[in-house]
């Protein structure tokens, strides 16, 4: 079985349904309990209610189930940040980690494969949207040690220490660095780009509410947005491969796609949706480069552009709230 910490998060519930298309069997591991989604109800399921930073919690799962692998998607970094106890939210969020890699050798698992994030490129050399100039992204791109956001601050940390304790502990170890993932159950809406929003302001009727943005939206804009299903079968496959080259794997569709596009996806659907923006954005397009991704388990991305605004409205249009 393979134990997905927030397995009933966004990315974490497409993650188990496409472990569970592949065979796996699952444990998933939440700090509050939650309702199962239906699409993975009656599955090879289980939900354990336990925090990853109570690292007995975590010792009694392995008592009850026999886990053959981890996959930590739940957050090692203190998020929302704790102004008034920033030491201890710090340690506690980083000691969450150190619990899931204690248990993993623990219980001597296959692999224990970590969530980070297209972030760690923020400030690598270079003067484009993610500080790399333009074109892609590779994982053996040195990173800068600076980071404006607390996300890739930590996840910077958490793929250090991930090495240290591979090469110390002999933890098969991987890191995962996931993409811009938009789609069903985003809880975040327009918080780094501005894609969710337009799809729902499409069903809505109105403009696209985009103050949550931390600068003005342009059509031109661009970044390397995966669908989440594309995302979720991209980390199954990496969970579940006999044998992987390397520690450390782009996850993401290997394309940049612009505001515009997601906008002309849209009104080939929903003609008169408001969603239009403004131009005079950056051109230049950063993505991620998947040739490790694609080399070492065969995948490749099933939703463009507008598979992924179709699939999304549908699900909308369904009546879900997110």
């Amino acid at each position: 079985m393979i134990l997905v910490t927030g397995g009933l998060g966004f990315i974490g519930s497409h993650t188990v349904r496409a472990l569970l298309d592949l065979g796996e069997s699952c444990v998933l591991v939440q700090r509050r309990t939650g309702e199962v989604p239906a699409e993975l109800a009656g599955g090879q399921v289980v939900v354990e209610r336990a925090d990853v930073t109570e690292l007995d919690a975590l010792l009694d799962i392995g008592e009850r189930h026999e886990i053959t692998g981890i996959l930590h998607l739940a957050g090692s970094m203190p998020w929302p940040p704790d102004s008034e106890q920033p030491v201890e939210a710090a340690r506690k969020a980083l000691g969450g980690l150190f619990n899931v890699l204690h248990v993993a050798r623990e219980w001597d698992v296959d692999r224990v494969g970590v969530a980070s994030t297209i972030g760690v490129y923020g400030g690598a050399a270079g003067d484009g949207p993610l500080g790399a100039g333009e074109g892609p992204l590779t994982e053996d791109m040195a990173l800068s040690m600076a980071s404006a956001h607390p996300i890739p601050t930590f996840k910077k940390i958490g793929e250090l220490l991930n090495g240290h304790l591979a090469d110390t502990a002999g933890i098969d170890v991987v890191n995962y660095r996931i993409s811009g993932t938009w789609g069903p159950r985003d809880p975040h809406g327009a918080l780094f780009f501005a894609a969710p929003e337009l799809v729902h302001a499409a069903v809505r009727g109105t403009e696209p509410n985009l103050s949550t943005l931390a600068g003005p939206a342009y059509a031109e804009d661009s970044l390397d947005l995966c669908y989440v299903k594309d995302t979720a079968r991209a980390m199954a496959l990496l969970q579940l491969a006999d044998r992987l080259d390397h520690r450390t794997y782009n996850v993401a569709s290997g394309r940049a796609t612009t505001n515009a596009e997601i906008i002309a996806a849209i009104k080939r659907i929903v003609p008169d949706a408001r969603v239009d923006l403004p131009t005079g954005g950056d051109a230049r397009q950063n993505y991620l480069d998947i040739t490790r991704l694609q080399h070492d388990t065969g995948y490749k991305p099933e939703y463009d552009t507008e598979r992924a605004v179709a699939d999304y409205l549908d699900w909308l249009r369904a009546g879900n709230e997110r």
